[in-house]
């Protein structure tokens, strides 16, 4: 079993949910999946999986998994980014924050590949 990336610890141990093959996750592109009710959008980028919330929180429309995948450089790291197809907000995609607006973030989800499947996990 694989963690991608970690998830921040937490008292309450996730549910997982099986949502798609890896190799059904184009490298640099994003999908959408259903997860307990939620829209999460999932990407598989730079040999990582990373899931956050669909919803773009500047338009209030569910088209992350649309946005547009790259990387960007914070005190000297190196990280990766997910900007909305709509407005180009941008946002990292392991933490969730915008780029544009440290106070508007959103949701991730803590995800794990197991036998070639990509797992997304969600509070009960």
């Amino acid at each position: 079993m694989t963690l991608l990336p970690s998830a921040p610890p937490s008292s309450v141990q996730p549910t997982w949910t099986p949502v798609c093959a890896l190799r059904d996750i184009l490298p640099g592109l994003g999908v959408c999946a259903l997860v307990r009710g939620e829209q999460v959008a999932v990407f598989h980028v730079a040999g990582q999986v990373y899931a956050v919330g669909n919803r773009d929180p500047y338009t209030g429309a569910n088209v992350m998994s649309r946005g547009l995948t790259g990387s960007y450089t914070r005190s000297g790291e190196t990280r990766v980014k997910v900007a909305s197809p709509l407005l180009k907000h941008a946002f990292d995609l392991e933490t969730g924050e915008s780029l544009d607006d440290p106070a508007t973030a959103l949701p991730t989800y803590p995800v794990r590949v197991e036998g070639g499947d990509v797992w997304i996990g969600s509070a009960v």
